[in-house]
């Protein structure tokens, strides 16, 4: 199925969102939650999966979400058809800082492989698929690592990067060990293996962990500085109310600055 052609614009600089031009009849998929606004005559429906199978009957609709669930998100993801006769904007945003990546699917052969949480929206038509490491170490050491989502389709396709983005073109046979959270996206034609790095020290003390994804060319990678896994982990940690530990920053009297006794 071919994906509808878009028109876009990204604004912002760390807090970004994207902002789609739809021409009458064309439409839009978007992660559950990543709307920021939309215009009039845009209609919104909630579907099974990705939208890409919406003409294959039942089977291919619990196909197409159960693939989702495989990748730890949402059964659903939500369409925006531009039902009026001019064109009409919707836009999305992530949910926390970092880089939205605008990636066409057909300049890169028809697939990406993108980390689970990263996928934004994309023209109507594209699939979301799974794809499962080589490796078994892959899925039982390298957490975010096993399972990513397989993005097929011809055209646009938006992606989030968490903090800095850093893109890098390897070479034939070229490698880089990169964190499993890292890892935004690559192309088909880059290899990845989870590796076994360091000693026990360093997985004790360290605070690096035991494996690393390692990344062979050639093709192009993303890869981004900060992994919402890992700022969930840092709230977390400093959330009293979540069992954290108050750090009392920015204020000479600590704890009692909060207004808590």
């Amino acid at each position: 199925m071919s994906m509808d052609v878009i028109d876009f614009e990204i604004y912002g600089d760390d807090m970004q969102f994207v902002e789609i031009e739809l021409d009458p009849n064309e439409a839009a998929v978007g992660e559950a939650g990543s709307m920021m606004y939309m215009e009039d005559h845009i209609r919104m429906d909630t579907i099974f999966g990705d939208g890409s199978a919406q003409q294959s009957g039942v089977f291919g609709k619990l196909l197409g979400a159960g693939k989702r669930l495989l990748t730890g998100e949402s059964l659903f993801t939500t369409v925006f058809i531009n039902e009026g006769n001019q064109k009409r904007k919707v836009a999305f945003a992530a949910s926390y800082p970092g880089k939205i990546i605008p990636v066409h699917l057909l300049e890169l052969g028809g697939m990406l492989y993108a980390q689970k949480d990263s996928f934004l929206c994309a023209a109507k038509g594209v699939s979301l698929g799974i794809a499962f490491q080589k490796k078994l170490g892959a899925g039982l050491f390298g957490g975010e690592g096993f399972v990513m989502q397989k993005l097929e389709g011809d055209g646009y396709v938006f992606i989030h990067a968490g903090g800095t983005l850093l893109e890098r073109q390897l070479a034939p046979g070229e490698k880089i060990r990169v964190d499993t959270g890292c890892v935004v996206a690559y192309q088909p034609t880059v290899d990845m293996d989870i590796q076994f790095v360091g000693g026990v020290k360093s997985a004790l003390f360290g605070g690096e962990g035991l494996f690393f994804a390692t990344l062979t060319g050639p093709g192009h990678v993303w890869l981004q500085s900060l992994p919402l896994s890992r700022l969930a982990d840092r709230i977390v940690a400093s959330a009293p109310s979540l069992g954290g530990k108050q750090q009392g920053e920015g204020s000479v009297l600590g704890g009692m600055g909060t207004g808590r006794s």
